[in-house]
């Protein structure tokens, strides 16, 4: 046994320990906190935020992970001590870069800014959050400043979130995709009377919503012994351990899709977390290696099962019995139609797959401009209404389903949702190898037997947590690189079928 090795696991174990306290408070902040404890709350994320900071970028960590390059020649590349060091050696380098101080502003600015958010949306008033905005934007722009010199401010941000990619190649693929997407969209506009979805309307109890996810969940794999769900203004999954691991939903009680396909799409992010391998705990690799990643792992379930014929063929004889005054007469084909009508609409997380990456595109290409100083806060909502009107033909009648839909930039994830659309990308190729593994996986699903694929994931993907980087774990899989080209075709040749075209 390498004692340099156990010390540092040691150390780590502390700064996991320190970070996952806080996440347990983000998560009862987001919860079950009263609004009246933002303040406190916001000095303890920041207490907690700077502790396991300034533990991590400590001259000892430093001295450890030298000590062990020089005998790392003894491990395999793909080994768990490599794998830690390669890890280790990353995150402190580039922590080191930002000062503990930042850490906690930061922290403590977000902790304030969400429950200015939250207020700001229940009453449609974004100027209660654009200062708080401004202030996360400011400490973003310090953050980002620490890592230069860069080909763009935001390069470090993205990094954070996918590390490796740069801005310049998530703005070429966006750009490749972005005429085919509208075209699409445009198609489909033309043949939006072939396909209804009035039938998901209606009244739709809360408790039965709730069991009906629950079931779902549990028989694709989320353990309850190790989870639970609750309710939120924006669905999340957060862990504190891989036998700890949280999901979130929000109801409504007169459109079923919000909560079905959010509980399945949480769900395949916990699944993930679940399903490291529990020797990576508490090192830093005991978590999915990047957004990309894991996204891709929340779409697959949500879209690539969830909104699948034979997924539906299965449980919609059982959701008919749950809900018959609303299903009781409907066919499957028109249930499966419905729920994957295609239409502009407001609300990213209630987007269908076709219009979905255009609502990525526009907060991205705004978050550029912001962090540039080329957009000012004042002309955000303004400049928010016309890129919807640009791509997808809609405008909002109010900022609390315009600018103000989002948690992401209450809570500082600048440079995130880039990473919603490597999601899309990734699910598709990912599922596609499944499909060439699993033998009659359609089969298995339409039996609602999701134990293959489930088996499938964990071991090309999750077992391995952070141990890989994202390209590398994606060419071990595919053999390829991220290629936007299945993705469009997969939307192309469902939709074409879909709305005849």
């Amino acid at each position: 046994m390498n004692s340099t090795l156990e010390t540092l696991k040691m150390r780590l174990a502390e700064v996991v320990d320190l970070q996952r306290a806080a996440a347990l408070l983000s998560w009862e902040q987001q919860t079950y906190m009263p609004s009246g404890g933002a303040k406190a709350r916001s000095e303890q994320l920041a207490t907690l935020q700077g502790m396991s900071h300034r533990l991590f970028i400590t001259d000892e960590i430093g001295g450890l992970i030298n000590d062990l390059k020089n005998t790392s020649v003894q491990w395999d590349y793909d080994t768990d001590e490599a794998s830690l060091l390669r890890l280790v050696e990353r995150q402190y380098e580039r922590e080191r870069k930002i000062p503990s101080q930042l850490v906690a502003d930061l922290a403590s600015t977000t902790a304030l800014a969400q429950e200015a958010w939250a207020l700001a949306r229940q009453n449609d008033d974004y100027s209660v959050f654009q200062p708080h905005l401004q202030r996360v934007i400011e400490l973003t722009r310090q953050e980002a400043e620490c890592f230069a010199p860069y080909e763009n401010l935001y390069d470090p941000l993205l990094d954070k979130y996918e590390p490796g990619m740069k801005t310049s190649e998530v703005q070429m693929m966006f750009d490749g995709m972005k005429e085919e997407l509208i075209h699409l969209v445009n198609a489909i506009n033309s043949r939006s009377d072939a396909v209804s979805n009035t039938i998901l309307y209606g009244e739709f109890n809360i408790k039965q919503q709730r069991e009906f996810g629950l079931r779902v969940a549990k028989q694709f794999g989320y353990d309850l012994n190790r989870g639970r769900l609750d309710e939120t203004l924006h669905p999340f999954c957060t862990h504190f351990s891989i036998d700890d691991v949280r999901i979130t939903t929000r109801f409504d009680s007169e459109f079923l899709p919000s909560a079905l396909f959010g509980t399945m799409h949480e769900v395949g992010h916990a699944l993930y977390e679940q399903g490291i391998s529990p020797k990576l705990d508490r090192t830093g690799m005991d978590t999915g290696v990047s957004l990309g990643v894991h996204e891709s792992q929340s779409r697959l379930w949500e879209n690539l099962v969830g909104r699948s014929r034979p997924f539906w063929n299965h449980y919609f004889p059982q959701l008919q019995m749950v809900f018959p005054d609303a299903f009781g007469t409907v066919t499957k084909d028109e249930f499966y139609r419905a729920i994957n009508r295609s239409e502009p609409s407001l609300i990213r997380v209630e987007a269908d797959e076709v219009t979905y990456n255009l609502h990525i595109i526009i907060r991205f290409e705004l978050e550029l401009e912001l962090l540039s100083g080329d957009l000012h806060l004042n002309d955000l909502p303004a400049a928010w209404e016309e890129k919807y009107k640009d791509y997808l033909g809609i405008t909002p009648n109010n900022d609390a389903d315009g600018v103000l839909q989002d948690i992401h930039w209450s809570i500082g994830a600048i440079g995130y949702f880039a990473t919603y659309t490597i999601g899309n990308l990734l699910s598709v190729q990912l599922f596609d190898c499944a499909r060439k593994e699993i033998e009659d996986l359609d089969a298995d699903i339409s039996k609602g037997n999701f134990d293959a694929l489930l088996h499938w994931l964990r071991e090309n993907i999750h077992c391995h947590g952070s141990k890989f980087t994202p390209s590398e774990l994606v060419k071990r899989i595919t053999g390829n690189s991220m290629d936007a080209q299945p993705y469009l075709n997969y939307l192309r040749n469902k939709y074409s079928e879909i709305y005849k075209l």
